[in-house]
């Protein structure tokens, strides 16, 4: 097996494990250098590297490049190249100079890949299913907790369970759902409440998220975490049926992913929940 097919199995096992990464690629070498055009290597955020790019000279270049693709989910175009390099300067690529006494160049493709946000639905309502295949369809990993349902209910979803809480080695949400309609709402709440999901869309009316927070505040719940139940669900596009409802709420998480959760106000963003598919 090649160094490159090591870096492409090691890529699929972080992957799988939810490990941020990029994956860089030699896309030019002038020599003398001892990366060639088109090896590759994996890099994690701490720096380790699976395959091979270039020696010792390249790497701090490397890594230093991958951290901050890590950290905004941009990718980048990095030059490695002696001081006096007279193509220093381009536009859209990232210059760094070259250390060794080689002074060679070599350009490198750096693409960050980070595991995909996690949604948690909590309950069995006709939108719940819905938003399982469009959140799943726009690049969520979704997990269904919702009893009195089967696996095969659910099929695009990479964790399911007949109860409301996961397991404990699931991977963390980012965000969460609860779309009971009044069947369970407290239970379902409770679970999204207790995991680490920053926002959570409750398809619900404005009246039943404010009984339901007064029921958890004296519960000895923090008002900051309550803060966090969000209804009705979803952005206004006068949704009416489980399906427009479910575009609904699947836009209110994109827009989290892309501008910060809870980036919708509970108050300023209302629903078509309040009209159909909740419990009063």
């Amino acid at each position: 097996m090649s160094e490159t097919d090591d870096a492409l199995t090691e890529l699929e096992r972080l992957r799988a494990a939810g490990t941020p990464c990029a994956l860089v690629t030699v896309v030019r070498a002038i020599a003398p250098t001892s990366g060639k055009p088109g090896q590759k290597a994996v890099v994690t955020a701490d720096g380790r590297i699976h395959g091979w790019i270039g020696g010792g000279c390249a790497q701090p270049a490397v890594t230093k490049s991958v951290a901050e693709a890590l950290e905004d989910g941009e990718p980048r175009l990095i030059r490695v190249a002696p001081p006096e390099c007279a193509e220093k300067g381009q536009p859209g690529v990232v210059d760094f100079n070259m250390g060794c006494a080689s002074r060679g160049t070599l350009d490198l493709f750096i693409e960050p890949m980070q595991p995909r946000p996690v949604v948690r639905i909590h309950g069995s309502a006709p939108s719940a299913r819905h938003i399982a295949d469009l959140a799943a369809r726009v690049g969520f990993e979704v997990q269904v907790l919702a009893p009195g349902t089967e696996p095969g209910d659910f099929p695009n979803v990479t964790r399911h369970a007949a109860r409301y809480d996961g397991g404990e080695d699931w991977p963390a949400p980012n965000w969460a759902v609860v779309a009971t309609q009044g069947q369970g709402d407290r239970k379902a709440l409770t679970a999204a409440l207790e995991s680490p999901a920053a926002a959570i869309a409750f398809i619900a009316s404005r009246r039943k998220r404010a009984h339901q927070v007064e029921h958890f505040s004296g519960k000895g719940y923090a008002e900051e975490r309550l803060a966090a139940i969000h209804a009705p669900a979803g952005v206004d596009i006068g949704a009416k049926i489980p399906e427009e409802i479910a575009l609904s709420v699947v836009a209110q998480l994109v827009e989290w992913r892309r501008r910060g959760a809870g980036a919708v106000s509970s108050e300023a963003s209302p629903a078509a929940t309040d009209r159909v598919d909740h419990g009063n």
